[in-house]
């Protein structure tokens, strides 16, 4: 637990509060929690400026983020750099004997809570923050802070609505140990609780309804509603979207006045009772941007959205509060994994301790997948390819259900491309379901974004099979020699040596060894692995001419005639022909591997019939690879490969 300590021998002379003392101190709008935060007591050498004794509040980790600009660091706090702050007296304020564990600073500094009461002041009663800066680094930051107030202070009312208020200050030039001098700052107190112990509530959900004053039953008495995850997952959708509205606001407030905050985390965020906003925590690491350096702005911004980014998903994922899973969560990022693959890496994770399904997950599925597509362009990789607030307020999975939105041609490819993921997590191919996906490929398929020379760069990583349009055969309806239970089926491509691209076929099976298999799925584990090279070239896919002159086109491209899809599509005229990345192998040879655990793997017998058995369940391109004949789509997240036949085969990226 964190806690605040005294250097010098000397020891904090109380202990947690109990729930009387609490709810005096908590706003009286708010349902109590079950699980209180502690409130520290305070002391009354506060006053005592001359004192030897050292206080250290050990609340949080230092920071890892960008440093801001340097500024000049005046001696003195006079003059008109600071006209604007108030400066205080310690005489001005009642000290409170606790101190909420949300307003936690850093190990340089000392948190008070205190009300002004001084009658001549404007802030008579007001309750506020007292953070004493120990350190000359700690005081560069509240001088940094009442600095980035003058230049904000010009609107108000937004300052106000989005920052934590900076009423001002106390220094006193005397010496101490080893300061220059005593510097407080004074600023607003909104709430005990940053975001992070919101979070960390088992009743946060209904607490947090209660200070944003919504109404907890709206989203439960809803009828009828058949969206994904149903009520329960409806009203956390709508205090997220709440909160990271308003967060992006205030952030796009500080990047239109030419300021990055830097700071950005789950502990620096506040949300007020009183005007039931969203603060972003003091601002003395705002860094400046030069207006004549482009490069520098892009990459400040771009910082600040990727802390967006990570809240946004502990937010949503409350898997990722865990330090061990975010650790991991990071650390794919940091190997240059693209952040539209994170469904596929989070998967596994989120349905370990969920029987009825994971609510982050239905979440972030909704509007066909648009919360993934929102995490993914505010992780980007690349800083330039990171959204904005302003676009990202825009975004379909922030705005509500009767808001219009005009979604991108991203968005759409997104979509169609989630949809069609979801309808095969189903694992029922019906009639009418294949109809759907074969319906949601050919679409993908007409709106490919890449053309055969970029894909060289998209092609290479690993790719999981998500879908066949072909034959499925399974082990129900026959009763083979030797039954395997598909795994999962993989699809490695490395980078061109030579102008050729290596496909590597990986086929995960089990050999089900009991004579109870339909029930428990239990026996030898195995691997396939299939080996061939390929070389990549332009192609075209032909739409052949009928006799009485119409084209003979799909049946998705007939369905898309319409104005709405000729819009999405951009074509006055449906194609003759699409562009496709034709893949020819240059050998008829393929290589395959097996390998097969004790106690069958010396049987060779028992191999060749658990080759055939798995050959026949997968379909026949992942075993000869030499039947894939072109890809008609592919992104960063996606893949649409064509065999000989005709066939579709979907694949999602599951890493470089």
């Amino acid at each position: 637990m964190n806690q605040m300590t005294l250097q010098g021998g000397h020891y904090l002379s109380g202990l947690m509060e109990t729930s009387k003392c609490y709810t005096n101190n908590f706003p009286s709008t708010l349902i109590r929690p079950s699980c209180l935060p502690r409130m520290w007591t305070s002391f009354d050498l506060f006053y005592k400026q001359k004192s030897q004794i050292k206080i250290r509040c050990s609340l949080s980790r230092e920071k890892e983020a960008l440093s801001p600009l340097e500024f000049e660091d005046s001696d003195s706090l006079e003059g008109e750099e600071f006209s604007h702050v108030i400066k205080f007296k310690f005489s001005d304020f009642k000290i409170s004997d606790r101190v909420s564990i949300g307003l936690g600073g850093r190990g340089d500094e000392v948190v008070f809570e205190a009300i002004i009461n001084d009658t001549d002041s404007p802030l008579h009663n007001t309750r506020v923050v007292l953070r004493r800066l120990t350190s000359a680094q700690a005081q560069r930051r509240g001088k940094r802070a009442m600095q980035v107030l003058k230049k904000l202070c010009r609107r108000k009312m937004m300052y106000h609505s989005y920052s934590m208020q900076v009423h001002g200050y106390v220094f006193s030039p005397e010496t101490t140990t080893e300061d220059e001098g005593s510097f407080t700052l004074v600023h607003g107190y909104h709430g005990g609780l940053s975001l992070r112990h919101w979070l960390r509530q088992t009743d946060w959900l209904p607490t947090l309804e209660a200070t944003l004053a919504l109404d907890e039953e709206s989203a439960v008495r809803r009828a009828g509603d058949d969206t994904v995850g149903g009520p329960a997952v409806s009203r956390q959708l709508r205090v997220t979207r709440i909160l990271m509205r308003d967060l992006l606001i205030g952030v796009n407030y500080l990047h239109s006045h030419g300021l990055a905050h830097t700071e950005l985390r789950l502990e620096n965020v506040h949300i007020s009772p009183v005007d039931r906003h969203i603060k972003v925590g003091i601002l003395g690491n705002a860094a400046d941007f030069f207006e004549n350096n482009m490069d520098r702005q892009q990459m400040m911004i771009a910082f600040d959205m990727r802390c967006l980014g990570f809240i946004m998903a502990k937010m949503v994922l409350r898997e990722l509060m865990d330090p061990v899973i975010f650790t991991k969560f990071k650390a794919f990022l940091n190997k240059g994994n693209d952040p539209s693959c994170l469904r596929e890496f989070l998967l596994p994770t989120l349905n370990m301790n969920s029987s009825h399904g994971n609510i982050g997950l239905q979440m972030l599925d909704r509007n066909w997948g648009a919360g993934w597509h929102l995490l993914s362009v505010l992780l980007a990789a690349k800083p330039v390819d990171r959204i904005r607030c302003l676009d990202a307020l825009r975004h379909p999975f922030l705005c509500g259900p009767r808001w219009r939105v005009n979604p991108s041609m991203d968005v759409i490819r997104w979509s169609l491309g989630s949809t069609a993921v979801r309808i095969t997590e189903e694992y029922i191919y019906g009639h009418q379901q294949r109809i759907r996906l074969a319906h949601f490929l050919e679409l993908m398929e007409m709106l490919n974004p890449s053309k055969p020379k970029s894909w060289r760069g998209l092609l290479p990583g690993r790719w999981r099979l998500v879908y066949c349009s072909g034959r499925h055969i399974g082990l129900t309806t026959r009763e083979p020699p030797s039954r395997a239970l598909i795994g999962d089926v993989n699809l490695t491509i490395t980078p061109p040596s030579s102008k050729l691209f290596s496909f590597t076929s990986d086929i995960t099976f089990t050999v089900l060894t009991g004579k109870d298999w339909p029930h428990h799925k239990v026996g030898v584990a195995g691997k396939l692995q299939i080996t061939s090279d390929f070389r990549l070239t332009a192609g075209k896919r032909l739409y052949l001419k009928q006799e009485n002159g119409t084209e003979n086109l799909p049946s998705v491209i007939k369905k898309v005639s319409g104005n709405k899809w000729r819009k999405a599509l951009r074509h006055k005229e449906l194609p003759s022909s699409l562009a496709v990345a034709k893949l020819v192998s240059v050998s008829g040879d393929i290589e395959v591997t097996m390998t097969l655990n004790d106690p069958l793997s010396k049987d060779i017998r028992v191999g060749e019939l658990v080759v055939n058995e798995v050959r026949m369940q997968i379909p026949p391109e992942m075993f000869d690879l030499s039947k894939i004949v072109c890809g008609t789509y592919v992104d960063s997240r996606m893949m649409i490969l064509r065999s000989v036949n005709g066939s579709a085969l979907l694949f999602s990226r599951i890493g470089s």
